[in-house]
């Protein structure tokens, strides 16, 4: 490896954390560069990514993924996946004129997903699309997942092969596909391969139908026994053993099922067998269920705060992303953002919004230069036993095309550009224990004020000469004296098929804002990179939020209302006891100066 590096693995535990961690793992190989196409990135792909070789002797590269999920959930994705198929190297080759074979497997890619085709030939394809077939020809670069840098449409008049290289082929068809109507689960929008050992199926439970559901809290603790924790184990051995320097494992669980069970004895087991690695679970709750009920509701409430406590307890720090209004049964509305057009109902949209906040809530441990590892991120937030912190985000950022930083950030005026993503609201008059700010994707703008010499500078922001300055004097005036980290990254998200077209028409292609609106009857262009203000925060908020959460569950009379959710376990004293650590967990979050914080909920709370 050109660059130290220290890999993450990832465990993806559920349906919905699956959705997210589908759309994250494709920003991710969207960001890579094909043979040197691409301005490299300032991310280190190698701390996420782990290069093998077919049985051809291709050079692959796939996730370090353990991905869990239910009997039914995966449709046309098979479980041990295909790259490695000894059939993908028995194929006949078509040369061309600069020695690129074309092989045909049993994967074709049209923008509706991966579909698998077994006979020789055969078109699937919807109205409208071309069958379109990616060529991998030898490449050494290590950041390339397919070792690949041409997409070839097949005419169906005349059969040429015509070329192009694959980012420009993804501008030209971005503006037009829609997934919309037909992504029912997140392996129909997956664009990557994934290795033999990454996909594990809970096959006691269905994810579809009226019967065998992981509902419960009880369920998912009981499932890490047995065949369930043997693969498990496995699985982790075989990703953790390559690893030369592993700093660590960030984890995306379902936290209002029965993921939330099965997630804190995950997190429990990563604690036991690798002290000192920096665990950082991510808590993920759509916005609603498909189909729910009344009694689905209270099961979700008391999954959130079992989850929320046990899975904190285990983790070097624990962050809910959500963009519900708060996890109780009568929530305020979805989380709002200026510009963005999406369906928060719908999960391809939501865990979509997640994962663009998560490439840069993610960023500080996964940079080629001036990475910071996962355990003093987490130290600089998870202090005095508060190891529960709340997400923010400015999806995207609000920068004009052609502005500048001080700029937009003027713009903003006496309000943050960023938006709830846990479910907390932002800390008033500025108490905040420790914050982790990260700003990407401003390539190309400037990042200081273009002041004359012996001009006067329009504000304070406008006078300081590096970006960083800019950001952090932008920060500590609404926080002035919480400790803040940050860091700002140039390279933006890249947002290729099949990530949603969810964005305002004031957003041009590279997602900042334009000076002109697109003229009438014109179509405004799709949007394919954006740059994301992000913060995780530690503050007396989070304490309320706590504190809500325990009275929601508290309130409730399960031996009258939900029995069979103590049928399924925990035991009743265990269930009284985990209320009372998230009481106290709820109380780490006092007031700066002692007292207890000024909120109702938290008065309520020490009654």
């Amino acid at each position: 490896m050109s660059n130290f590096c220290r890999e993450v693995i990832t465990l993806q535990l559920g349906h919905y954390s699956n959705f997210v961690g589908t759309h994250w793992w494709n920003l991710q190989d969207a960001s890579l560069s094909y043979d040197g196409e691409m301005a490299p990135s300032h991310v280190q792909s190698d701390v996420l990514f782990r290069e093998g070789q077919t049985t051809g002797g291709h050079v692959t590269h796939t996730p370090r993924l353990i991905a869990m999920d239910l009997k039914g959930s995966l449709r046309t994705l098979r479980q041990e996946g295909s790259l490695y198929d000894a059939g993908n190297d028995d194929t006949s080759a078509v040369t061309w004129s600069k020695k690129v074979r074309l092989r045909r497997t049993r994967f074709w890619k049209t923008w509706t997903g991966w579909i698998e085709a077994r006979s020789s030939a055969k078109r699937i394809c919807p109205p409208g699309l071309s069958l379109r077939a990616r060529v991998r020809k030898p490449s050494r670069k290590k950041c390339s997942r397919f070792s690949a840098a041409t997409i070839l449409k097949l005419s169906p008049s005349t059969g040429a092969v015509l070329s192009d290289t694959v980012n420009s082929q993804l501008a030209r068809v971005q503006k037009g596909y829609r997934l919309e109507g037909s992504v029912k689960v997140w392996s129909d929008f997956l664009r990557i391969h994934l290795h033999p050992r990454t996909v594990s199926v809970i096959h006691q439970y269905n994810h579809d139908g009226e019967t065998h559901r992981l509902e419960s809290f009880g369920q998912g603790e009981a499932l890490l026994q047995g065949p369930v924790l043997e693969q498990l184990e496995d699985k982790l051995h075989f990703f953790v053993e390559e690893c030369d320097y592993l700093q660590g494992f960030q984890v995306f669980c379902d936290l209002t099922d029965g993921f939330a069970g099965l997630g804190s004895k995950v997190t429990e087991m990563l604690r036991d067998s690798y002290g000192g690695r920096g665990i950082l679970t991510w808590g993920m709750a759509p916005v609603s269920h498909p189909d729910t009920t009344p009694m689905k509701e209270l099961y979700h409430v008391l999954n959130g705060a079992l989850g929320a406590v046990n899975m904190a307890d285990h983790s070097s720090f624990f962050c809910p992303l959500t963009l519900r209004g708060g996890l109780g049964r009568k929530p305020p509305p979805p989380t709002a953002f200026p510009h963005l057009n999406y369906d928060a109902h719908l999960w391809y949209h939501s865990s979509a919004v997640l994962a663009l906040a998560l490439d840069a809530l993610t960023l500080p441990y996964r940079l080629k230069e001036d990475s910071v590892p996962m355990w003093q991120v987490a130290d600089s937030l998870a202090m005095s036993g508060r190891k529960v912190v709340a997400a923010f985000g400015a999806l995207p950022f609000p920068m004009m095309h052609g502005g500048s930083l001080p700029d937009a950030l003027s713009a903003c005026a006496d309000e943050l550009p960023w938006r709830p993503l846990s479910a907390c609201p932002e800390a008033a008059a500025g108490r905040c224990y420790g914050q982790w700010a990260t700003l990407r994707g401003v390539e190309g703008q400037r990042l200081v004020s273009s002041v004359a010499p012996g001009t006067r500078p329009h504000s304070r922001l406008h006078g300081l000469r590096s970006g960083e300055d800019v950001l952090e004097a932008y920060i500590q005036s609404f926080y002035p004296s919480s400790p803040l980290a940050l860091q700002l990254v140039s390279t933006p998200s890249m947002l290729t098929p099949p990530f949603p077209q969810i964005f305002s028409e004031a957003l041009g292609a590279q997602g900042f804002l334009q000076s002109r609106a697109p003229p009438p009857g014109s179509r405004a262009p799709a949007v394919s990179s954006a740059p994301v203000l992000t913060s995780l925060q530690s503050s007396p908020a989070v304490g309320s939020w706590l504190s809500e959460l325990h009275r929601g569950a508290s309130a409730l009379d399960l031996h009258r209302v939900a029995p069979s959710f103590l049928s399924q376990g925990p035991e009743m004293a265990d269930y009284k006891e985990a209320l009372e650590e998230l009481r106290l967990l709820g109380r780490c979050y006092r007031d700066l100066n002692g007292g207890a914080a000024n909120t109702s909920s938290e008065e309520d709370d020490d009654d």
